[in-house]
């Protein structure tokens, strides 16, 4: 069972996710949705990293970003999606809190990386004749690493914290992924400390990349309206309207399930808006680069042109 005595209290050792389990009528559908999704985000995501590092029109820092928040996608996606796939939908506590670590490992590490980007578009529309000085292979590779190294730490010291929680009581988790809130709701010790550091080190580590990239496309717009040409003002947009869409989308959902009031209606909806920053963006995030990318398309065209030569080859 998932419980076990502890002196005078009964220790939870295992929680319940509730997920969608509120429409029963849907679950059919709701597995075959998720597992398209999964098939998708991966075969995408994989793409992208692929073309990147087989293309050398690619090997340039916006590209080598890109692979890396593909990289990231599949990680974030596989974190999750497998997890509510397999079922059943049970997991120990020590598994809830190694799935909350990674689930916000990622999700704090692409917070980073979209300000990374960010940046990378502010010095290419902004500063074009200093771009290849500034951004050169080195700084390039420091960016990536202290994005993934800086969404480690944060969430390495909460999940330490949380590691010394006590479980004693309900066991059911509203919700089909293991979130902070959701844990330290079923806690039956003080949380006055983990919560008082949770707000601190959101403040720390995710209000800098919100705030550059904010910054970042304030310069861009406005280095962009004092194009004279039309023409020239759409081309130099393009190069950076799919991040803005990945960003709006990213961190939309993010405010609407943390920040806005948590009024009954909002609560209802907090899973369905979760599902956009944790299962949808990874899954378009390809598409939104690609599609819109001539050189991405371009990438992909030749790699489908070689398969098909190498498959005429006589044997």
């Amino acid at each position: 069972m998932g419980n076990r005595e502890r002196g005078n209290e009964t220790a939870v050792t295992q929680f319940i996710f509730l997920g969608f389990g509120n429409i029963p009528q849907l679950q059919i559908l709701l597995f075959l949705l998720f597992l398209i999704i999964y098939i998708v985000t991966m075969a995408g995501n994989i793409l992208i990293v692929v073309l990147v590092v087989a293309d050398q029109h690619l090997h340039t820092p916006m590209y080598f970003f890109l692979g890396n928040l593909s990289c990231l996608e599949i990680c974030y996606a596989s974190t999750i999606l497998p997890r509510m796939l397999a079922g059943p939908l049970t997991i120990s506590v020590s598994g809830c809190i190694a799935q909350f670590y990674f689930a916000s490992f990622f999700a704090a590490t692409e917070c980073y990386l979209l300000a990374v980007m960010s940046y990378d578009r502010y010095l290419a529309i902004c500063k074009p004749l200093h771009y290849a000085t500034l951004m050169n292979g080195r700084f390039c590779c420091q960016l990536a690493a202290g994005s993934w190294i800086n969404g480690c730490l944060a969430i390495a010291i909460i999940t330490c914290l949380m590691l010394q929680l006590h479980f004693c009581g309900p066991n059911e988790i509203d919700h089909f992924f293991c979130e902070s809130t959701q844990i330290i709701n079923l806690c039956c010790t003080d949380t006055y400390l983990i919560e008082l550091v949770i707000t601190i080190l959101v403040v720390l580590f995710t209000l800098p990349p919100f705030a550059l990239t904010v910054v970042s496309y304030v310069c861009i717009i406005s280095t962009i309206l004092t194009i004279p040409s039309t023409t020239g003002r759409q081309k130099t947009f393009s190069t950076c309207s799919s991040h803005l869409i990945v960003v709006t989308v990213f961190y939309g959902t993010l405010m609407i399930v943390y920040l806005l009031p948590k009024t009954n209606t909002l609560r209802d909806l907090n899973k369905v808006f979760s599902v956009f920053y944790t299962i949808l963006t990874p899954m378009t995030n390809p598409f939104i680069y690609s599609l819109r990318n001539k050189k991405v398309m371009e990438a992909l065209r030749k790699i489908v042109c070689k398969c098909a030569d190498f498959t005429r080859i006589p044997n």
